[in-house]
């Protein structure tokens, strides 16, 4: 099993919405930093959201400001993605990664889940 695993992708029309979650399945994982990243075809992994384990600090892609927002419940050891105000231009597959210390860099995330589609028709 991946250390992280994500939950949520689909199909939706522009404008829509969706819930992605995440759940560190590791038990040492509940007290590290989560984020957000996709991956759209022919581009590079690029970061969307984070938050701490604490969940008291968030950071945003540009962008996605306004649109997503980045949730965690701690008794419930897990993450939320909520994506609003979706756009073709959102199609992606979406990975959870988890770090002790969190950013906005993919080399500062050691553990990753296996990702999830995410599909925006217009």
């Amino acid at each position: 099993q991946a250390p992280v695993v994500e939950s949520g992708g689909g199909v939706v029309q522009a404008g829509g919405s969706l819930r992605l979650s995440c759940v560190p399945a590791e038990r040492g994982l509940k007290r590290f930093a989560i984020a957000w990243f996709r991956e759209i075809p022919g581009k590079e992994r690029e970061f969307v959201a984070g938050i701490s384990w604490e969940g008291d600090s968030t950071d945003y892609a540009d962008f996605v400001k306004g649109r997503f927002t980045i949730s965690r419940d701690i008794v419930q050891n897990v993450v939320h993605l909520q994506m609003n105000s979706l756009e073709p231009e959102d199609t992606a597959v979406y990975y959870c990664a988890a770090a002790s210390t969190g950013g906005s860099r993919l080399s500062e995330y050691p553990y990753w889940g296996q990702g999830t589609q995410v599909t925006v028709s217009s």
